[in-house]
């Protein structure tokens, strides 16, 4: 199965989700830098795992395509017990443009959704927005904030 982009317009459902991650991000942050992580799920509803980083010997497991594929079908498994249409996210510091982290997950959750038959991909949420590595539809706030009443 090849991976489903993010097409605009976004689906209401989807955007409240995603404005969430970042919201989630942006009040649980310790600071201005951070470990990416990967989650799959709903804001709320989610379940994840901190990034193995770069490796610090070139075949280490942290940057094993196979191993980051493992660990996105364990997520995305554990996902649909929560919610029957999970996203997936990487959380991670910096602006909204195509980084190494963004790469180094995106084909092992793209073959991780097509294994389980679900149209979902990555996308890549920051303290200043979200966006699609894909697609590149995306989302950012200057300053987001909490709604009134919510």
């Amino acid at each position: 199965m090849i991976r489903t982009a993010l097409r605009a317009p976004i689906d209401r459902d989807t955007h409240a989700a995603l404005r969430a991650a970042v919201l989630g991000l942006v009040d649980a942050r310790p600071g201005r830098r951070f470990d990416p992580v990967l989650h799959a799920g709903r804001p709320g509803l989610a379940v994840h795992h901190p990034d193995p980083g770069p490796p610090t010997v070139r075949a280490a497991p942290g940057d094993d395509p196979g191993v980051r594929a493992d660990l996105a079908l364990a997520l995305l498994r554990r996902a649909l017990a929560l919610h029957p249409r999970p996203l997936v996210w990487l959380t991670r510091p910096g602006e909204l443009s195509v980084h190494d982290d963004d790469l180094r997950w995106l084909h092992p959750t793209s073959w991780a959704a097509g294994a389980l038959g679900l149209p979902v991909g990555l996308v890549v949420v920051t303290p200043r927005g979200w966006f699609d590595p894909v697609s590149d539809v995306r989302r950012e706030w200057r300053r987001i904030r909490r709604r009134a009443g919510g």
